[in-house]
């Protein structure tokens, strides 16, 4: 009995080590690494005109996120300067994507929410620090009630500031972090990331967004410029009438909020 329970101990156990020995390798491993499943990378994935897309610059391998073999001016050929232009990019679609939101949610919030802003148009928010009262954040002085502009410039600063100085440098407690896609206890709180299949596709998923919302907020800063009007009542006066209220009625109009 002891021959056999040392024999079966023996062989078995190292079995199941190894076997949590590999699965940590694979984990590992799969997170440098696009993940070959995964239809949106390699060199048959998508491309910018589908099938009509032609031979793609070679420099375009399909490796990152958000490539669809698009670039007609050659601004990705030198490897630095594709990285810094990739950064760029995931920085300013994150900021656009939290700009769109930021910008409709006062004007939804008051139409349809019943909460009493005093200026819910996003371009004009921010003059309310300049008054009297100062500004409610969400409508509500016990939140955050600013009135102070230089205040809110250096918070701003020291904020922003830390985490971007953590992003880019690691910071005490994340030393070797992916500046792109940091991650973590502190970026990644939910572990959205922690599966390399679907942090593949979750960063397809953000690109393309952030792409839409980078183009969203030139849209509303186009529309503030020409009508004067927040992006949610500029839609509401176009859908009450298509045909009077819509981009050729300001074609030819050159003063700005008529």
């Amino acid at each position: 009995m002891q021959t056999v329970a040392s024999s079966f101990l023996g062989t078995a156990m190292p079995k199941v080590a190894a076997a949590r020995n590999v699965t940590s390798m694979r984990r590992t491993v799969a997170k440098k690494k696009a993940t070959p499943s995964s239809m949106w990378y390699g060199p048959d994935r998508p491309k910018f005109l589908g099938p009509y897309s032609g031979d793609t610059p070679a420099y375009l391998t399909g490796e990152y996120p958000g490539d669809y073999g698009w670039d007609t001016a050659g601004f990705s050929a030198d490897p630095e300067t594709f990285a810094a232009y990739r950064e760029a990019e995931l920085m300013h679609a994150r900021w656009a994507m939290l700009g769109a939101l930021g910008c409709i949610t006062p004007e939804l919030l008051s139409t349809y929410g019943g909460v009493d802003f005093k200026e819910p148009v996003w371009f004009k928010a921010g003059s309310q620090v300049l008054t009297e009262g100062g500004l409610d954040y969400l409508g509500n002085p016990g939140l955050v009630h600013a009135q102070s502009i230089i205040a809110i410039v250096i918070t701003q600063v020291i904020l922003m500031g830390a985490v971007e100085g953590y992003r880019v440098n690691g910071g005490p407690a994340g030393e070797g972090l992916d500046k792109n896609y940091p991650g973590g206890d502190y970026f990644d709180p939910l572990g959205l990331a922690d599966d390399p299949d679907t942090f593949a596709e979750l960063k397809v998923k953000e690109i393309k967004n952030g792409r839409l919302a980078m183009v969203a907020m030139f849209g509303f800063f186009a529309q503030a410029i020409v009508t004067g009007k927040g992006p949610l009542e500029n839609l509401l006066d176009h859908l009450s009438s298509p045909g009077a209220v819509n981009a050729f009625k300001y074609a030819t109009n050159f003063v700005p909020g008529q």
